[in-house]
């Protein structure tokens, strides 16, 4: 397997990154404002600074097709910047939100996206022609909590989230005029806005971090605070699903995910290393890290920390080696997808509190 291109940016967390379709500009969420990269060789160097938010900015997207720049922030704003000859040109979207905006995401039309928040409501978004300005339609019954995490539905209606309240869901985000009627599937039939099309709970109801559906459509995963992935298969509209997998692990809770076609996930977080597992409706296992250097799931690395301690017994003291051996050298915040074709991944790319951005092969 090739070696990962490792891109180290600068030294503060990154809370979010997101590449250009033609992977040239690398956008990372540092602090208040979005950093522009571009590719020069084999490195990404400084070229634009997007600002304009007043607090942490906890999220951005660029939209493949047209180029154009979401991001979102703790200042309760959502801006879309676009390129112009002077520069990029933000316009400020009406979220109508009283709480820090926390995930934003395009959907795959382009012709809308999503902003998770604190105020317990998903701001569907998208342009109004005759008074030029982008604004929200809100989705809020059943949430109860913050919204940690967003992912569309390849077919731009349907929109998977997780919150704090510990529930994975997946509503309807329809907006007449915006969007083509959806084709019929296991998720619905009819499908006005904020239908509720399934609400999921991990076996032990921790805090859900991340989500994402299959390239089909047909499956729905999610990864909890109590170190799990969980997968769903829908079954048919207001039915139970036709089988929903909880793969319980020894790793530390996992931030992110994403699909790698039908029958394997790729997740990274807290262990500051990305993850596959591999699985049908039959059964989920954790396969192993991606890095080379280890296997397992988990239980080396318990084995070294206890040597480590015993080290220490009797020692008294310990080597003051704070290197990781895993690339990351901090959690991993972010997982994305960087190049496909047809649902398989060629590569991935990951971000996070060290300051890095990796790009693997998968």
């Amino acid at each position: 397997m090739a070696a990962p291109q490792v891109h180290h940016l600068f030294h503060a967390p990154i809370a979010d990154h997101s590449f250009s379709s033609d992977k040239q500009t690398l956008a990372v969420a540092r602090e208040n404002n979005v950093e522009l990269y571009q590719s020069s060789g084999n490195k990404f160097t400084l070229s634009d600074e997007l600002k304009g938010h007043e607090k942490t900015v906890t999220s951005v997207d660029i939209a493949p097709k047209s180029g154009r720049i979401v991001t979102c922030s703790q200042d309760r704003n959502a801006y879309v910047w676009e390129k112009t000859p002077e520069g990029w040109k933000p316009t400020l979207v009406l979220l109508r939100i009283n709480r820090a905006a926390t995930f934003v995401r395009w959907s795959p039309s382009e012709q809308k996206f999503a902003v998770g928040s604190g105020a317990r409501v998903i701001a569907v978004c998208y342009f109004e022609e005759e008074n030029d300005w982008w604004i929200s339609k809100h989705l809020k019954k059943p949430i109860r909590s913050t919204i940690t995490t967003l992912a569309w539905h390849p077919n731009s209606v349907l929109l998977a989230a997780g919150s704090t309240d510990s529930h994975a869901r997946v509503f309807s985000s329809f907006i007449k005029g915006i969007d083509a009627r959806p084709e019929p599937s296991a998720w619905g039939e009819r499908l006005p806005f904020n239908t509720i099309c399934g609400e999921f709970l991990n076996d032990s109801a921790g805090w859900i971090q991340g989500v994402a559906f299959s390239p089909s459509g047909n499956a729905l995963a999610f990864t909890g605070h109590d170190s799990s992935v969980t997968v769903v298969y829908p079954s048919a509209p207001e039915q139970p699903p036709r089988a929903m997998l909880n793969i319980s692990t020894r790793l530390l809770p996992l931030n992110s995910l994403i699909w790698n076609g039908e029958t394997e996930i790729i997740a990274a977080g807290h262990d500051c290393e990305p993850f596959r597992f591999r699985g049908d409706e039959n059964g989920w296992q954790l396969a192993g890290s991606i890095e080379n250097k280890a296997g397992d799931s988990g239980g080396a690395r318990e084995e070294s920390a206890l040597n480590m301690f015993r080290q220490m017994d009797l020692k008294g003291q310990t080597q003051a080696d704070t290197k990781l051996k895993s690339t990351h050298q901090n959690t991993v915040n972010t997982v994305r997808v960087h190049e496909e074709a047809n649902g398989a991944v060629n590569s991935f790319s990951t971000s996070g509190v060290d300051g890095r951005v990796v790009v693997w092969s998968a």
